[in-house]
């Protein structure tokens, strides 16, 4: 309880790292944590420790003391996905954690069997009960983690895992103007999850023949795993994918005739920016014609419709109108969003739209007296304090998203301006990302990318089919890649000046800080180069 006098949380959370130091570092570190979060980390100094390699090392050795070794995932119930943390997991290498909580997640509860989509977190350690409201964010984050995974470990479930989760969100939250929508909610008919369980009478009616393998599949029982029903499950023997499919089909179409839980129809910027980078590169790698529609159409949506009368950016758009200024993360997540959709199609117009988010990152929200980015504009809402967000958690900071889409930037365009705004903000977070590496994925991605060596690949000519296919089997997330068809015209992305098809052969250029080796012409010879 506050002492007398004090009547604020900040001064309460000063008396206790005071009080509390001669118990230990960890305990007076938490209460300085609190006060900083609650200060909103404005007065923080950027750290002069180095960001390298073994900063790395040791958030990978703090990521697995809390791992759960049984269930995936880290910490014990309420269990959250972690996007961010497995991202950087797989970026660094080091997959086994990553994949196990990817598996893990698909094969529970806390992802719909039969619709596809992720719910926003698990009850209980082992991913079975889910709180059922879906978030976008969360789903645009997790498809993109299990394309990741599939790419690393070529199981087809996580790639199939991904696109369902995508299809759903074309499916049921794609809005008919533009955008995707918020977050459907956990309850239907005021009860929660009443959309989404089943009893194995319903299950028998519904099925037909094909019952006892889909109870088999879903380890239903007459008693069920939640208040005596049943939360559908990957756990039992898979029936084989025809009968799989229409399985799936023949239960969406019996739960579409239920009552639909609510759905939060605002569009955010920020978490449409996430679904942005998804489906792009999900559309990419995957060959999906359909993703990469959406993520055009969305982009369009974004940086037309979203605009106030001066052509600034806003934050939420709902029933017709588009308000609210928009905050650091809807710039920054729609910046990595727009990199991501040019590398996925070379279209120039999307690194253009990116350029002009970044530029306005810097003009906005850049701190040059401690580094890092405010959350909110220079010319925006006066507050009693601007405050910088930190923590990834439950999605990326606008300060990480900032940091990670500038680099990627960086490497494209050369320009070192983008590099020392990203590094600003990462130096900032450097003390904090070793001692609580769960809460910093992001910015640890940032700072991998960093770490490097990054490397450039400008790809030139008509046909690129099987460069691009060398370049998008693997994850490779200290790879930045620009193309275009080397027809003399004057590129926008600085990367591709000067190069030129070898011979009329599309050509590959490999480089590193705009320094680059032979070209290559050859699908065998560009996968040697890439390593």
């Amino acid at each position: 309880q506050p002492r007398q006098g004090m009547n604020s949380w900040p001064q309460v959370l000063t008396a206790i790292a005071e009080a509390w130091a001669e118990r230990g570092e960890e305990i007076a570190e938490q209460a300085e944590a609190g006060l900083e979060r609650l200060a909103g980390a404005a007065k923080l100094e950027a750290s002069a420790d180095p960001l390298d390699a073994a900063l790395l090392a040791e958030a990978l050795e703090r990521l697995a003391l809390p791992f759960d070794a049984i269930n995936g995932g880290w910490g014990s119930a309420p269990k959250f996905p972690n996007a961010s943390a497995i991202e950087f997991l797989l970026a660094r290498g080091e997959p086994s954690m990553a994949l196990q909580s990817l598996r893990s997640m698909a094969s529970g509860g806390i992802f719909d069997q039969v619709g596809g989509g992720f719910s926003r977190y698990s009850v209980d350690a082992a991913w079975t009960v889910p709180h059922f409201e879906k978030m976008l964010y969360d789903n645009a984050l997790l498809a993109r983690a299990y394309l990741h995974g599939w790419q690393v470990s070529g199981d087809e479930i996580l790639k199939r895992t991904c696109e369902e989760t995508l299809d759903w969100a074309l499916r049921e939250m794609l809005a008919p103007e533009g955008g995707f929508y918020s977050a459907l909610d956990a309850d239907s008919e005021g009860v929660e999850g009443k959309f989404y369980v089943w009893s194995l009478e319903e299950l028998r009616a519904a099925l037909g023949d094909d019952a006892d393998a889909a109870i088999a599949w879903f380890g239903a029982s007459a008693g069920g795993n939640f208040e005596g029903l049943n939360i559908l499950e990957s756990r039992g023997v898979e029936p084989a994918p025809a009968v799989r499919q229409r399985i799936r089909e023949r239960l969406l179409e019996v739960r579409a005739a239920r009552v639909r839980p609510g759905t939060d129809d605002k569009r955010l910027t920020s978490w449409n920016g996430l679904m942005i980078s998804a489906l792009a590169e999900a559309g990419a790698v995957l060959g999906r014609e359909d993703y990469l529609v959406a993520a055009r159409g969305t982009a369009n949506f974004l940086i037309t419709q979203m605009r106030d009368e001066n052509g600034r950016l806003l934050r939420s758009f709902n029933k017709s109108e588009a308000k609210l200024r928009a905050y650091l993360e809807d710039h920054a997540m729609l910046l990595e969003g727009l990199l991501a959709l040019y590398e996925a199609t070379f279209e120039p117009q999307w690194y253009l739209a990116a350029v002009s988010e970044a530029e306005a990152i810097l003009s906005g929200f850049s701190d040059p007296e401690r580094g890092g980015f405010f959350s909110t504009a220079s010319d925006g809402e006066q507050l009693v304090a601007r405050r910088k967000e930190m923590e990834d958690s439950p999605l990326p900071s606008g300060g990480s998203s900032a940091a990670l889409g500038l680099l990627r930037l960086g490497l494209l365009s050369g320009e070192s301006r983008y590099v020392d705004a990203a590094l600003g903000q990462l130096r900032l977070v450097r003390p904090y990302v070793v001692r609580h590496p769960q809460a910093f994925g992001h910015a640890l991605q940032a700072i991998d990318l960093h770490v490097g060596p990054a490397r450039e690949l400008a790809l030139v000519g008509t046909e690129l089919g099987p460069l691009l296919e060398v370049v998008r089997s693997k994850l490779r997330p200290r790879l930045v890649v620009a193309a275009d068809d080397g027809s003399g015209n004057e590129s926008v992305v600085p990367l591709l000046e000067g190069r030129t098809p070898i011979d009329g052969e599309a050509a590959a250029y490999l480089c590193q800080n705009f320094t680059c080796a032979a070209p290559v012409t050859s699908a065998e010879a560009l996968t040697a180069a890439l390593g």
